[in-house]
């Protein structure tokens, strides 16, 4: 039984219980707790077939619902600031900011040293006030917002959804090498900007890294709602909407 998995597209991330190893499997035994990811899209899924090298077992004390759902949005979070090289003092600028990704980048980026821009919907501004980012509202004069904001000194910018963002980042005078984009591919190759996201960072050794942030509290992944399998048609609308705060959750 998987009690935590997300609709994703190409791969998928969950957590569960060990049912059945199979030959030459030595690093778990059945009845384990474990997290992790698998490379297709069987997330909708009671029991799900997984290599050995892509779980790692789950601290205690991150919760299934948080744990099950820490792979894809995690990873690529990190992958991203990787990317763009963010150090302390930097000033980053993140669209989306409370999404999946977006507000575990924003957070990673804050554990760092860096001051963080947050593009996202008013409805999400305290929740990025609290965690020590500067909200910035979608829409008409979004840049001179961001300059404003920012003081007009934009070391980085990480875009999560596309859409003329990356033509907004270098408007905003931020270097091609310190943009990065996991939603417009086309954009970065025109313009030379970076795509990097969770295929770049999917690796245990990151996911116990995050998980041990999540465990010591500097860490938080948000749960915009947990799903039953019966109602995953539900949850699909949701995502599509493109509003969704943190991550959407299926439970077999």
């Amino acid at each position: 039984m998987w009690p935590a998995t997300f609709p994703s597209g190409q791969g998928s991330d969950l957590g569960g219980v060990v049912e059945e190893l199979g030959d030459g499997v030595e690093g778990f035994s059945v009845g384990d707790e474990v997290i992790g990811f698998v490379h297709t899209p069987s997330n909708q899924a009671e029991l799900v077939v997984v290599e050995e090298g892509d779980l790692t077992t789950r601290p205690p004390d991150v919760l299934w619902e948080v744990a099950g759902s820490l792979f894809v949005v995690g990873t690529t979070a990190y992958a991203a600031l990787r990317a763009v090289s963010t150090v302390e003092g930097d000033t980053l600028v993140v669209l989306g900011a409370a999404g999946g990704v977006g507000s575990v980048a924003v957070q990673l980026a804050k554990n760092a040293g860096a001051e963080v821009v947050g593009l996202a919907g008013k409805a999400n501004h305290e929740w990025l006030s609290e965690h020590g980012v500067t909200p910035i509202t979608y829409g008409d004069g979004q840049a001179e917002r961001i300059r404003e904001a920012s003081g007009g000194k934009i070391g980085a910018f990480i875009d999560t959804f596309g859409s003329g963002y990356v033509e907004l980042a270098l408007e905003l005078g931020v270097r091609p090498e310190r943009i990065d984009t996991i939603a417009d591919f086309a954009a970065a190759q025109q313009y030379g900007v970076k795509a990097e996201g969770n295929a770049e960072g999917a690796n245990v050794d990151v996911l116990d890294e995050l998980a041990a942030m999540i465990s010591d509290g500097t860490l938080e992944i948000l749960i915009a709602r947990v799903y039953p399998l019966s109602e995953v048609r539900d949850a699909y609308w949701e995502l599509e909407r493109r509003h969704t705060r943190g991550k959407i959750v299926l439970e077999p």
